[in-house]
């Protein structure tokens, strides 16, 4: 069965962005430790950099690795419908969780208005690669019993205040460590699987 797979960057109070959906204020290092991190990164899920990014990141003919459906809301959304791109991960399925976005916002994208459980339950049924939860912080505190692994991103900065990287009810989750990876550029990549 396909997994849903939160891998996200996360602040060290527990951040996903900003309170204004600010995300440029992670760290990235000096320009050689950024150059390595992307580098890492992009070729354990290379399916996570965005198609209008792909080509100057090197992947425009590289296969998805460990997904091919994208799960985001609203928030994760909008930064590139903002940008002109209404279709921000075309080499992907893309689904949008969103009561107030236009359901024909583009024909590449599926927005779904009610009931994200039954949509993960049903997508985890088909044959494929995982599902990549990209965020938000209150889609994914709904979405917590299909969650089956975390790939977090730790970054070295304290945001204050934003959105959390879970925002639903108190319900006390255990996941165990499968693997960490640190880097030069001071972020540390943790892979959590559900206990």
């Amino acid at each position: 069965m396909r997994k849903l797979v939160y891998y996200v960057a996360v602040t060290l109070d527990g951040r996903i962005a900003g309170p204004g959906g600010e995300f440029d204020f992670f760290p990235l290092g000096d320009e050689e430790q950024a150059a390595d991190y992307a580098a890492a990164v992009n070729t354990r899920h290379p399916e996570t950099v965005p198609t209008f990014a792909r080509a100057a990141a090197g992947l425009t003919d590289t296969p998805n690795r460990r997904f091919d459906t994208v799960l985001m809301g609203l928030g994760s959304y909008r930064p590139g419908l903002d940008a002109g791109f209404s279709s921000p991960y075309a080499h992907l399925r893309q689904y949008v969780v969103s009561s107030t976005l236009d359901p024909d916002i583009d024909p590449a994208v599926t927005v779904v208005a009610e009931d994200p459980l039954a949509l993960v339950r049903g997508l985890k049924q088909e044959e494929g690669l995982d599902i990549w939860l990209c965020g938000g912080g209150v889609l994914a505190g709904a979405l917590l019993p299909e969650i089956d692994e975390l790939n977090i991103k730790s970054y070295p900065v304290v945001a204050g205040s934003g959105i959390p990287v879970f925002d639903g009810e108190f319900d006390p989750t255990l996941f165990d460590v499968a693997e960490r990876t640190s880097f030069s550029n001071g972020v540390t990549l943790t892979r959590f699987t559900r206990r």
